[in-house]
This record gives structure tokens, C-alpha cells and sequence, in this order.
């Protein structure tokens, strides 16, 4: 393990100066994970696929902002997620303000779904929620952001997000319980 991250370290170094051919290994590391994390926003392989590359420079252009604070998957992962985002904002036509009344909501920690519901039938169902709500849910359960990061993402508040988060796992849960009376039928 030390000797894997002795050589990820060189090769970020490498990529500091400039480095083509380590660029190219870094690239090929996280290629196909990231690939799925645009898949996820975009849903569109040939969107993903430009929005990607985009990412991709963009993280070799800053790349001396890189620390080490965190992994270099983790600091990547949000370059592209915000390019994702950047990206269907720039997509959108009509302007959706992510802002909501603000109201104290009590956190609800359930995430408990029917046993007999799949992965792809969540995955479906949060794709038809509106933005706001989507791309909470998408940051929080799939990302594993908490709210003051998904803020920063999103550039909401904190109470924002919490409430967008709420609303959109109880549209969530409805439209779930919705798709399993009607396979009932």
C-alpha cells in the first residue's frame, strides 16, 4: 500500500511538471470511475464523454492546487461533478433557482425502502425529480457528500440543501411507493 501511494505521489508530481506521459497513467487510473460518476448527472455517454475530457484539463491545469489534503480520486471527483453541474446549467434554457423558502425541518435519517424495490427502479426514479431535488440526492447518497459540502457544490445554504434534501427523498419515496403498487396491479 505505501509503495502504491509513494508511486501515485510521483506521478502527480510528474503531472505537476508537466509530465505527458504521467498525465496519460493518471488519466487511465481514473478514466473509467470518473466516466460513471458523469454518467450518473449526464446520461448521456457522448455528453459524459466531452464533459470528461473537460474535467481532465481542467485538473491537469490546477494541478498544482492539489495538497494532498485528500485523495486524488476525492479532489478529481469534484472537478468533475461540478463540470457536470456547470454543464446542465449552461444546458438549461429557463433558469430553475435552487434557492427555497428557508424553514427548520427535522433531519430524517430513514433511508429504508421496500426490499423488493431494485437499485435501477431508485436510480429511474431519481432521475425524474426535478434538478434541485436530483442533484441533492445524487451529491448526498451516491457521492457521499455531506451538506456543507453539497452548499459549497451548489452554492446553496446549508438550510437549503437540508431542505431540498428532505423534500426531494420524500418525492423520492413516494414515487417509489407509487411504482410498487402499481407492479401490484
Amino acid at each position: 500500500m505505501e509503495k502504491l501511494l509513494k508511486f501515485q505521489t510521483d506521478l502527480i508530481e510528474q503531472c505537476k511538471a508537466n509530465d505527458r506521459r504521467a498525465q496519460m497513467k493518471l488519466y487511465d487510473k481514473y478514466c473509467d470511475g470518473m466516466f460513471c460518476v458523469v454518467m450518473r448527472y449526464l446520461q448521456n455517454s457522448d455528453d459524459a464523454e466531452d464533459v470528461l475530457q473537460e474535467s481532465f484539463i481542467k485538473a491537469f491545469v490546477k494541478i498544482d492546487q492539489f495538497k494532498g489534503e485528500v485523495t486524488f480520486g476525492a479532489w478529481l471527483k469534484k472537478i468533475v461533478i461540478h463540470k457536470c453541474i456547470d454543464y446542465l446549467k449552461a444546458k438549461r434554457k429557463q433558469h430553475v433557482p435552487l434557492e427555497e423558502n428557508e424553514q427548520h425541518l427535522v433531519e430524517d435519517e430513514d433511508w429504508n425502502v421496500e426490499v423488493s424495490i431494485t437499485i435501477e427502479e431508485v436510480r429511474v426514479a431519481i432521475d425524474t425529480l426535478s434538478e434541485k431535488y436530483r442533484y441533492v440526492l445524487l451529491l448526498y447518497l451516491i457521492e457521499g457528500y455531506d451538506h456543507s459540502e453539497i452548499s459549497q457544490i451548489l452554492n446553496i445554504q446549508e438550510t437549503t440543501c437540508r431542505t431540498q434534501l428532505m423534500r426531494g427523498k420524500a418525492y423520492l419515496k413516494e414515487k417509489l411507493t407509487k411504482k410498487k403498487y402499481e407492479s401490484r396491479s
